[in-house]
Parts: C-alpha cells; sequence; structure tokens
C-alpha cells in the first residue's frame, strides 16, 4: 500500500511538473534566414525563469542593451501583466558602417526572470536586429505554454548561462572615472595584471555617449580612455556627479561596475600642445584685465595724469610708457624667478601669498600713501626742493618713476585672481619650469599691452584734452582712489596688529590726509567736498573703535556669520562624506579681491545662504590672510595656486568639482543639488 501512495505521490510530481515547463523550439523568419531564436522557460509561482538564444550565420552580429552608435537593443513586449529583467552577457565591439557598435556575434543566451500572473500560458512579440553589410529589424511571435514537459536540462543550461553574466565585482576594486578633455579616462588596478581588457558602455545621462576606447597597461594599472560626445555630438560641458555604467572585461573575466564620475581634470599630455596655447591665451587676457582692477586702476590714472604734464612730446610719452611697460615685465619675471626657487626648494606656491607677511602690507600702505599725498600736491608744499624731485620721480616724472610704477603696478595686481588669470596661474605653478616662465612672460605681456600700445603710438595720448584747470580735479580723484587703496592695504593688518591697533592706523592716514588736502590748498572744487568725505570716514572710525563690539557688528560680520562655517581640513570633507553630507568649500583671505567680490555677490545672498544651511551641508572655510600649511597643502593636492577656491563633494560629487573662481548663484546651487544622492 505505500509503495502504490508513493508512485501516485511520483506521478502527481510529474504532471505538475509537466504543467510548468515551455520552449517555443527554434523560430525563423521567411524575412531573414540569417537568424535563429529560440525561447525556453520554466515557471516556479510565479516567476518564470526564461533563457532567449540567438543564433547567427557567419558575419551577422545583433546588440547588446546598449547599441552603441548605431542599431536596436532586442526586446519583447509581453501581452499582459508581466515584468521582465535581463541579465546580459559580456558583449563584443564590432564596427559596421563606420559605426562602432556593442553585440554579440555567432550565438548568445540571455537570461531572463519573468513575473507573470498568467498561469498557463505567455505570449509576447520579440523584435531582434540583426546586421552584416545591412540591417534588418524582425519580428518573433512567442508563444509559451506551460504544459509541455518539463526539459530535465533547463537548470543546468540556465545556471550556466547566469555564470556568463558579469558579476559585481571580480577584476577591479578600485575603479575611478573622470572627464579630462574630451575623453573619458577610467582607470583600476588588478593584483594577477591584465592581457586583453575590454569596455562596453551604457550611455550617460544627457544621451552622452562614450566611444571606442583605447587601452593602455602599467603594471597591475590599467588605463581605459574613451571620446564621449552629447547627442549633437559636441564634448560634454562636464560629466562630474554623473553615473557611469558599463562592463569591464579582461580576456574571459568580466565586471559590471556603475560609479558617479569624479571632478573634470585638465587634458593629458597628449594636449598639452593646445592647453599651453590656452593658458597663454589665459594668461595673456588675465593681465590685460588687471590693468582694470581697483587695485591697479589709480597706477593707470597717474601714468595718464603724467602724460598730460609732458604736452605734446611724443619721444617722452613713448618713453615714459616703454620704461612702466618694462617695470611690469620686470617684475613679472622677477615674481618668475622667486617661485622657481620656491619649486626647487619644495617650498609653498601661491598667488598674491606676499600678502601674508605685514612688512610688505606695511611698505605698500606706505608707498600708496606716499603717491596719493603727491597727488594731493604734498611735495610741493610740505617738503624742500631737494626732497621734492625725488618723490616727484617716484610719482612718476622720469624714466626710472615710469619705471617703479610699473613694479609697483604689478605688486598691486597680485591680491587679484580673475578666472583667466586664476586658471593660467594654477597651471603655471603646476606646470613645468619652461612653461611657468612662458606663462608669466604672458601675463607680463598682457598687463602691459596698454601701455606699449601708448608707446607704439603715442598719438592716441595726444587725443587727450588739453592741460587745464580740470587738470587738478582729475589729480584730487586719482589721489583719493590711491588714498582708498592705502586704507583698504592698512585694514589687512588689523591680523597682524590687532583689531584696535589697525584701526589707529587707519585712522591716523585719513587724518594725515586731511591735513595734506587742507594745507595743500588743491586749486578743485573737491577740495573740500573730499575733506567732508574723509572727516565722516574719521568719525565713523573713531565711533568704531569706541565700541567693544566693533569686529562683530558691522553688517558684512552679521552677514557672513549667517552661514555656519566651520574649520576646513581633509578629515572635516571625509566625516561629512561618511554621514552622507554635501560639503562646500571656499578658501578666501582679506587680501584677496574676488573673495570679498564673491562673497557679496553671491555667498551672503538668501538663496545661497538657505542652501548652504541645509541640515546636510558642511560649510568648511579655510582662511588664507596669514600663512597656513593645512591649506597650502590643500590647494596643492588639487593642483591649485590662487584664491578664491571654491569645491563641492557629497554622495552624488564624491571626488569633488571645483567651481570657477568667479563664482554666481546659479553655478553655486546647481553643484550642490548635484551632490545630493543621486
Amino acid at each position: 500500500m505505500l509503495t502504490i501512495f508513493r508512485g501516485l505521490v511520483l506521478l502527481l510530481l510529474s504532471v505538475m511538473g509537466m504543467a510548468h515547463a515551455a520552449d517555443t523550439g527554434w523560430l525563423v523568419s521567411p524575412q531573414n534566414d540569417h537568424a535563429r531564436v529560440r525561447f525556453q522557460a520554466e515557471r516556479d509561482h510565479d516567476r518564470i525563469k526564461g533563457l532567449l538564444t540567438v543564433e547567427l550565420q557567419q558575419g551577422w552580429k545583433t546588440y547588446w542593451r546598449s547599441p552603441g552608435e548605431g542599431g536596436v537593443a532586442p526586446q519583447i513586449i509581453w501581452q499582459g501583466e508581466t515584468q521582465a529583467e535581463w541579465f546580459w552577457p559580456a558583449p563584443s565591439r564590432f564596427d559596421i558602417s563606420g559605426l562602432t557598435t556593442q553585440g554579440y556575434h555567432n550565438k548568445v543566451v540571455i537570461p531572463l526572470v519573468i513575473t507573470a500572473r498568467q498561469k498557463e500560458g505567455l505570449d509576447g512579440t520579440l523584435t531582434l536586429s540583426t546586421c552584416s553589410n545591412v540591417c534588418l529589424l524582425t519580428d518573433y511571435p512567442l508563444h509559451l505554454d506551460f504544459t509541455q514537459p518539463v526539459d530535465e536540462t533547463f537548470q543546468a543550461r540556465f545556471d550556466d548561462a547566469m555564470r556568463h553574466i558579469p558579476p559585481k565585482n571580480g577584476l577591479s576594486d578600485d575603479l575611478t572615472a573622470h572627464l579630462e578633455g574630451d575623453r573619458l579616462i577610467i582607470s583600476g588596478t588588478r593584483p594577477q595584471g591584465w592581457t586583453s581588457p575590454g569596455a562596453y558602455f551604457d550611455p550617460l545621462e544627457g544621451d552622452v555617449l562614450p566611444g571606442e576606447p583605447t587601452f593602455s597597461i602599467e603594471g597591475q594599472r590599467l588605463t581605459v580612455s574613451t571620446p564621449v560626445t552629447d547627442e549633437w555630438g559636441d564634448k560634454p560641458a562636464t560629466l562630474a556627479g554623473k553615473t557611469l555604467s558599463f562592463v569591464l572585461t579582461d580576456g574571459d573575466a568580466a565586471q559590471e561596475t556603475k560609479l558617479v564620475l569624479g571632478a573634470d581634470k585638465a587634458p593629458a599630455a597628449a594636449e598639452s600642445v593646445v592647453s599651453l596655447a590656452k593658458m597663454l591665451l589665459f594668461a595673456f587676457i588675465g593681465g590685460f584685465i588687471l590693468n582694470l582692477m581697483p587695485c591697479v586702476l589709480p597706477v593707470m590714472g597717474m601714468k595718464l595724469s603724467s602724460v598730460l604734464t609732458a604736452g605734446s612730446d611724443k619721444g617722452k610719452i613713448r618713453l615714459r610708457f616703454l620704461a612702466t611697460s618694462a617695470g611690469i615685465l620686470t617684475s613679472f619675471g622677477l615674481l618668475a624667478l622667486m617661485l622657481t626657487g620656491l619649486k626647487l626648494t619644495g617650498a609653498s606656491l601661491g598667488w598674491g601669498i606676499q600678502f601674508q607677511n605685514p612688512w610688505f602690507i606695511g611698505l605698500m600702505v606706505a608707498v600708496t600713501f606716499i603717491f596719493a599725498m603727491n597727488l594731493f600736491g604734498a611735495f610741493e608744499f610740505l617738503l624742500p626742493s631737494s626732497a621734492t624731485g625725488k618723490m616727484a620721480t617716484a610719482g612718476g616724472r622720469g624714466i626710472a618713476g615710469s619705471f617703479c610704477e610699473g613694479i609697483f603696478a604689478t605688486l598691486l595686481a597680485t591680491p587679484c585672481s580673475a578666472p583667466f588669470l586664476g586658471t593660467a596661474v594654477a597651471f603655471a605653478l603646476a606646470a613645468s619650469l619652461p612653461d611657468l616662465w612662458l606663462i608669466f612672460g604672458a601675463l607680463g605681456l598682457g598687463m602691459s599691452a596698454p601701455w606699449l600700445l601708448v608707446a607704439l603710438i603715442p598719438r592716441m595720448a595726444m587725443l587727450l584734452p588739453r592741460p587745464g584747470r580740470w587738470m587738478s580735479t582729475l589729480k584730487m580723484v586719482l589721489g583719493l582712489m590711491m588714498l582708498i587703496s592705502s586704507l583698504w592695504l592698512a585694514t589687512l593688518l588689523n591680523l597682524h596688529l590687532g583689531e584696535r591697533a589697525g584701526g589707529l592706523l587707519v585712522l591716523v592716514i585719513v587724518m594725515l590726509a586731511m591735513v595734506v588736502i587742507v594745507v595743500s590748498r588743491p586749486s578743485t572744487r573737491l577740495r573740500w567736498p573730499i575733506v567732508i568725505l574723509l572727516a565722516a570716514f574719521g568719525g565713523y572710525q573713531v565711533n568704531d573703535l569706541l565700541r567693544s563690539d566693533a569686529s562683530s557688528s558691522t553688517p558684512e560680520t552679521k552677514t557672513a556669520q549667517r552661514i555656519q562655517w566651520q574649520p576646513l581640513s581633509e578629515e572635516a570633507i571625509t566625516l561629512a562624506l561618511a554621514d552622507g553630507k554635501r560639503v562646500f568649500v571656499d578658501i578666501t583671505a582679506d587680501w584677496c579681491v574676488t573673495c570679498k567680490v564673491n562673497e557679496l555677490r553671491v555667498l551672503n545672498q538668501p538663496e545661497v545662504v538657505a542652501a548652504l544651511n541645509q541640515p546636510d551641508v558642511v560649510a568648511l572655510r579655510g582662511d588664507w590672510s596669514q600663512p597656513s600649511d593645512t591649506i597650502a597643502a590643500f590647494l596643492q593636492k588639487r593642483k591649485r595656486y590662487a584664491i578664491p577656491f571654491t569645491e563641492v563633494y557629497g554622495p552624488g560629487l564624491r571626488d569633488g568639482v571645483t567651481l570657477s573662481p568667479l563664482l554666481d548663484q546659479q553655478s553655486v546651487l546647481h553643484a550642490l543639488n548635484n551632490a545630493k544622492v543621486k
């Protein structure tokens, strides 16, 4: 009796198994005799395991899930409520009509897992693209009848097909990727080395499509370089923070990988010549823009004022402007020489770091104050004739004076780092010594370009109106501009002397300027308005000194305190990223003019303040007003040597993205948004 019962159970199980299998058999379309397909399946409750087998004649191909530059991936449209997950074996790469595509030759078996409510059968249509010299798009009707007998070898063949699906690891555990110029660069190591690598890509966000890659092997490290274009065939503006999905192979081994692209980097050595030419152009433009910066413009005004005193003597005009140009070029040559020495000794490099030295700042305060007083007429009334000649020469009435003006203008320019200048200086300080000298030469030529233009065409200076009473007014305006520069430089000493001592120095400068203007009695209507303006500023300064909380009561400081800044460090970035937070890095300095512009125009605006005060945002600030090995090392690690420097990290930007030196609200908010979890 027990034997009969067991037999019935086995018979029942056999009948149940017969009801859970399906096989379409080999299907061939009359319109395409170069391919045949077969779909086999086995049901387990609502879950169906399937195997799609495609066999192709010699010279014919079909496509992977991402066909590449042409083609259509295989697709099945099922009837009824179904969901299908495809598992794709590693593809091959082949060219058709000049297009690089990704797919399969000869034969491919693709496993699927389908969820469907239909119990007895399932119908669908397979659309398959096959190509040789021509491409055919063929539909194959699929009918799965789960009353067919079970194929005892199906599970083994399904398991074997799944073993050919690339796993999430196995080749390299340290893969990284970034955009470099117009190429996507992927690198990683493999302990046993590489033999015949391959890489197959899915499109990136925004329909950015990687092309055919090239491979470079150095020991255990593999570097993959592939061109990338957007849907219009152009280089994408950035790939930082986007997710890259691809399959990496080496012989029979394969690995499926998804990773977030790091910050874009400068082009590689293959494009070094183009990069150098571009940086030289940037340096020239950046040097030219320096003439328009508030720290340099007064010197230009002084030179124009000296032209007026030269009358119509073209020879004198040419010599003075050539001398000023020579001073500018000499200054940039000396800066390059100084940086060369520092670079050879391994010391910290940075554009404008001399403003971290209180003695240098003090000297610049004195020089700018003397120039301002000269323009106010102080030496003509306050000094004996012997001293007058020397100081007047320093103010620009002579070849040596013009040369000094060029040096002086260059020194005043170094706190300024506009987009073109910052990019060029960063390239120069990270480049070889010959390139450094070329970049600084281009900077000098750019800054001296207006002066050289007048020297070459003195007639341009003759376009200025003839000397008259208006010259006294112009000198007063130029003197006021130079005095403002002196006062600004004096405020930089607050960190070294203290707030109260620095405030007293500013007050002394204002009082001395008022005395000089009153005693010199310049013949201009601006005399008393400037005195009143200085008196009002002096009164404000006295009131500020009398208030014990002066340093925390100014509107600028209050605004800055709305952002909860924390000290900058590599550890702070690492900890914040470990907690899944976004990080906003800002490196600034009191002497950095562009930094102050960024604070006023962007960082202190309500939208940006609100974004930086989000619970998942950590705002880190580095103050480079004084020497800091931590900040210098932080910048050098990122091959940056000028400030402002702004960087954003986050779960979506693990390697960070560096923003332009001249910020705007849109770029800041966009970077913070991209740094979120994708």
